[in-house]
């Protein structure tokens, strides 16, 4: 049996490894360079405080992947764990706090609600008059995507999988209502399955075997600041959840930071939107994170940015399932795929493998959700 995976991301890489692993043979179609996409601009969270039961378990999973991988995969991927602390600015953000708290520690989360002065010890330079309480999860953190793409990507080729770059899927053969294979621009590819882990493309490549997938590329910007007084490395990935902004220690006291502050969202098309930083947009960032933490005072300099593409879906949760015989989707992670990719990576395989999940039950995230009416809710979501 051959799956074809359209992708070459962290989800494709992923997937392509658990699948080589079972003794699938596997093909990797990239258009471009490996994680060319948004893996090689994401942001590297790794959290598992999330509000919705399905993200966390996605989350759990993975980051028991996260914590073996330099051992399992041979490859460092800079894995630091300061935790993450959401920021409440009002008392019904902090009542539903206590609400994501109870859920995340009934599925396993060691997170706690903490009040603004127990916020402050963990963040020392957080303004804690402008906060009436927050959440904390001291095994949240970050690590650096490129590594996990390329600790995925090595032990997929050993594992067997084909990884090919700039080859382009051009259609999906569906014959009879079942997929049949791929067209590429180096020539048809017969397949029993296709995985379409396609990011920000996901929309196009479900539209080729006659989806409608209600995935949306959205640009997202990251900058680089150092900051006028430095960021010590143990600070928690700070998220003012009011106030739209977000940070995190970087190397020798600098900080990334990001954060979306206009209503209007434009639709992207991920071979032609703007990588760079907008200098607008950082000035406001700037100042709105000078509003949650001292470290950002006047003289913090801005050292550099770039922007990326979420695939968004409207209830911020992925699509993960086969949504025709043959076709399986892992796309539409709105910002969570390289946290999530590990999980997912295994789900596909067993859907392909076995014809269910079994690592974790991803049924709430069937591409009908929508029409059904049955569309999930995420309560942590960072722009």
């Amino acid at each position: 049996m051959r799956v074809a995976i359209v992708g070459g991301g962290i989800l494709g890489l992923a997937s392509a490894y658990y699948l080589a692993e079972r003794g699938v043979d596997v093909i990797v179609l990239e258009k471009g360079t490996l994680g060319g996409g948004s893996t090689g601009r994401a942001n590297g969270g790794i959290r598992a405080q999330f509000t919705s039961a399905v993200s966390v378990d996605l989350s759990m999973e993975s980051i028991a992947v996260w914590e073996r991988f330099e051992e399992d995969f041979h490859t460092d991927i800079d894995y630091r764990r300061p935790g993450y602390l959401f920021l409440a600015r009002t008392d019904d953000t902090a009542a539903r706090f206590r609400e994501h708290v109870a859920l995340q520690n009934d599925h396993g989360v060691e997170s706690e609600f903490l009040d603004p002065d127990m916020a402050a010890e963990r963040c020392p330079g957080l303004r804690r008059e402008a906060f009436v309480g927050a959440t904390y999860c001291s095994t949240d953190g970050f690590a650096d995507p490129h590594l996990g793409l390329q600790g995925f990507a090595r032990a997929a080729r050993a594992a067997g999988a084909d990884i090919r770059t700039g080859v382009e899927v051009t259609d999906v053969r569906v014959v009879g209502g079942s997929v049949r294979g791929v067209e590429t621009t180096e020539g048809g590819i017969d397949a029993a399955f296709v995985v379409n882990a396609a990011g920000p493309w996901a929309a196009r490549v479900g539209a080729m075997a006659g989806l409608d997938l209600p995935v949306s590329p959205r640009r997202r910007q990251l900058l680089v600041a150092a900051p006028e007084r430095p960021v010590p490395a143990d600070v928690p990935l700070t998220v003012d959840v009011d106030g739209g902004v977000h940070f995190r220690p970087e190397r020798e006291g600098r900080a990334v930071v990001g954060g979306r502050f206009d209503a209007a969202d434009p639709e992207q098309d991920p071979d032609r939107y703007r990588t760079g930083w907008d200098t607008g947009w950082a000035v406001e960032t700037l100042e709105h994170a000078a509003g949650v933490a001292d470290y950002f005072g006047p003289g913090t300099e801005l050292v550099g940015g770039w922007a990326g593409l979420y695939a968004v879906t409207p209830d911020h949760h992925p699509i993960i399932g086969e949504t025709i015989p043959g076709f399986v989707n892992a796309v539409g992670f709105s910002g969570h795929g390289f946290m999530q990719s590990p999980a997912t990576g295994k789900v596909v395989s067993e859907l392909v493998v076995d014809g269910e999940p079994r690592t974790v039950d991803v049924a709430p995230l069937a591409a009908d959700r929508f029409e059904r009416g049955a569309t999930l809710h995420e309560g942590s979501v960072i722009d």
